[in-house]
């Protein structure tokens, strides 16, 4: 199992067991008003196949033994897009109508109005307790990326950025921190963020991973003085070949490797100054400016060994988990809201 799918399986499990534990409630105020005494019992454990792999869930149980979920069933074991549902669940903003549809036609039941309630109200509720729980006090290494994603905003469908906060713990194992929409990100919004990490326990992060972002390494000092910033240099190298004519980017781009595969700063800054009297960097000035003014974020790099900076060099642990997602969003077509 990937990095991505054992992140998003944590999630699906939460927010699996929470619909199962808000249709038992659903369950057992519908028997008090009927007359008939009942009460919880514990949990019972079910391992389901998915198109993902297998989630064990904890499903609650009643004393009468009359509660038989809906959503997944006493007796089924198999669930083709599981999934798929369980983050629709999650999407907030379909009406009670649709979703009454989407239940019938996938798990083939017929749920109240009522129940549905119940349901995005307690999936809501975990969420929210997931955004706001409690962190590791300190990460090694925390990348920085974002997202975008279609969200209907004043009767218009907007491309909004969802940025995304994935941390790596001592023993290697990585951790979604957080996802935060804003339109228009500025040192301000990433003030705001770190604080929030601050506010939830995290009290200083080694090495910050950052794609280039406007203000973003001054938020980051200015809450976690100790941090070091490292910009993306995958990011950088995308960012610089936008300059270059297409037929010229294979050759720019093997000319750039001097520069980040240098053994130390001060080799990579006299390998960036070679590339500026080159030839290449003659004819994309721009490009060269563009280092420049990132150098201070792109040091750090070139005093970890080989091992640690194949980790840091790119944001690609984070963008596996953007995949993840926007397989999951992408069915969906624009988000009525920013809660959804």
């Amino acid at each position: 199992m990937s990095d991505a799918d054992a992140l998003l399986g944590d999630m699906k499990k939460a927010l699996a067991e929470r619909l199962l534990n808000a249709e038992l409630d659903h369950h057992l105020d519908g028997e008090a008003v009927a007359g008939r005494p009942n009460c919880r019992n514990g949990y019972g454990q079910k391992t389901v196949l998915t198109d993902g792999g297998r989630v064990r869930l904890d499903i609650p149980r009643d004393r009468a033994g009359t509660f038989d979920p809906q959503l997944i069933a006493r007796y089924r074991r198999r669930f083709p897009g599981f999934d798929d549902r369980i983050i629709s669940m999650y999407a907030r903003g379909m009406s009670v109508r649709e979703i009454q549809g989407h239940l019938l036609e996938i798990y083939g039941v017929e749920a109240s109005p009522d129940l549905i309630s119940v349901i995005t109200d307690a999936v809501l509720d975990e969420v929210a307790a997931w955004q706001n729980r409690p962190l590791e006090a300190v990460y090694p290494v925390v990348f920085f990326d974002a997202l975008r994603v279609k969200i209907r905003d004043e009767s218009v469908v907007r491309n909004k950025a969802v940025h995304i906060a994935l941390g790596v713990r001592a023993d290697g194992t990585k951790e979604v921190l957080g996802l935060w929409i804003e339109q228009n990100e500025g040192a301000k919004f990433w003030l705001r963020v770190m604080n929030e990490l601050r506010h939830r326990g995290v009290e200083d992060i080694l090495l910050a991973v950052v794609d280039g972002l406007k203000g973003f390494p001054d938020a980051i000092r200015a809450v976690f003085p100790e941090a070091l910033v490292q910009t993306c240099i995958v990011h950088l190298l995308r960012h610089s070949l936008d300059f270059v004519a297409w037929k010229d980017r294979k050759s720019v781009a093997t000319a750039l490797k001097d520069i980040y595969r240098a053994v130390d700063a001060e080799a990579g800054k006299a390998a960036l100054t070679a590339f500026a009297e080159s030839s290449w960097g003659r004819k994309y000035a721009a490009i060269v400016q563009s280092w420049e003014r990132a150098w201070e974020e792109v040091i750090p790099f070139y005093a970890f060994p080989a091992e640690v900076r194949k980790l840091i060099y790119t944001t690609n642990a984070i963008e596996a988990l953007n995949a993840k997602l926007r397989r999951a969003v992408r069915a969906r077509g624009h988000f009525p809201n920013d809660d959804a």
